[in-house]
């Protein structure tokens, strides 16, 4: 070393010092992501959260003497290609909220009460902005479920995705007493199932919708759709959020003996109505006796789907699907609609004779 040069400088000629920014990672950036999302964060709080933003793992102690069994259920899932429609039309306030209805819809189908959430956020190169909005979404999502938002990741990776773009993930903790365990076991032919309104496609089908709307000849995402609200663009109308069933469908296990609950997502009713059957039953549906959204019409006519395709592609306006005794038909579907859900007896459960014949049966 000369007489000039000093430990921790460079010398002259040597290579410029170089930062993690010189090679597009903003830690400042997501600092300012999470100055961003504090107060959103903060309104999720739940009993059971304990600390902040800001830990290397989040705390949360279970009032475990609640239940007489305590089981913890998980679920973890993501928003799919769905995320292609907020990219191209700049609004990314909704899609948090599919990313907790994905997972907390997955565990109140076997009774359990959400916990806590946490979200992973990856992008190329981070927009506060951006990042933060999905990221008040997501707690909007946590609130309507009743979760709390206990923390989550947000990688900066460059040139790992395209510019404009990013990808989430959710995980989901939840707690059910094992009695109140809903597992399909009590099913029985002769039990009625009910259909609880989708907002529409929720997270699924994506992939086909894009291909539909943006052909060369498809309708595009700007095109006008009429609703029950006045008319929006189509984008608008695809960009609804998955409905979040917790409230009403942990109340309606309160007044009703629930015996299996489905969340209608990819796979439609033919794949996942017989996961929660017993074996040697199936159901048999009116497609008359519930109203399909025309979003799905739409859908159809601009694939010349078949009907089958679409009851294993969409959930074709039932987000949920419910399984209880006959007898209580009525008491179920009062509960829902007090809670303000639309639901309809759609169908039965029946006894098949053979493996080799369909789970699900839907008649016209």
């Amino acid at each position: 070393m000369s007489a000039n040069e000093s430990p921790g400088h460079a010398a002259s000629g040597a290579r410029p010092s170089v930062t993690y920014r010189d090679a597009g990672v903003d830690i400042d950036a997501g600092n300012r992501v999470v100055h961003l999302i504090r107060a959103a964060v903060d309104s999720t709080r739940r009993p059971g959260v304990l600390g902040g933003l800001g830990g290397f793992g989040a705390l949360f102690r279970p009032e475990w003497q609640k239940c007489t069994d305590p089981i913890l259920v998980s679920a973890t899932d993501g928003v799919g290609t769905k995320l292609k429609l907020a990219f191209l039309t700049g609004r990314h306030d909704t899609v948090g909220i599919d990313l907790v209805a994905m997972s907390v819809n997955d565990l109140v189908v076997q009774g359990a009460e959400p916990l806590f959430f946490l979200d992973y956020f990856a992008t190329g190169l981070l927009d506060p902005e951006v990042a933060a909005t999905v990221i008040q979404g997501i707690a909007a999502g946590c609130r309507q479920a009743g979760c709390a938002l206990v923390g989550g990741e947000t990688a900066e990776m460059p040139s790992f995705y395209p510019p404009g773009e990013y990808d989430l993930a959710g995980f989901a903790v939840g707690i059910v007493d094992r009695p109140k365990l809903i597992d399909g076991t009590t099913i029985l032919p002769g039990d009625a199932v009910l259909g609880i309104a989708s907002s529409g496609p929720h997270s699924n089908g994506y992939s086909l919708i894009r291909r539909l709307v943006m052909a060369p000849d498809g309708p595009g995402l700007d095109a006008p759709f009429a609703t029950d609200e006045g008319e929006k663009s189509l984008g608008e109308v695809l960009l609804t959020p998955t409905r979040i069933y917790v409230r009403p469908v942990l109340d309606l296990a309160k007044r009703v003996t629930v015996k299996g609950l489905v969340h209608i997502t990819g796979g439609g009713f033919s794949e996942n109505i017989p996961r929660v059957l017993p074996e040697g039953m199936g159901v048999i549906l009116d497609k008359k006796s519930w109203p399909r959204p025309a979003i799905f019409d739409l859908l159809q006519r601009l694939g010349n789907i078949e009907e089958a395709e679409m009851n294993r592609t969409f959930n074709c306006g039932l987000g949920m699907v419910v399984v209880v005794a006959e007898a209580e038909v009525e008491a179920a579907l009062a509960s829902l609609v007090a809670s303000g859900e639309r639901a309809w007896r759609i169908g039965s459960v029946v006894a098949r004779t053979s493996d080799a014949e369909p789970g699900v049966v839907i008649h016209d």
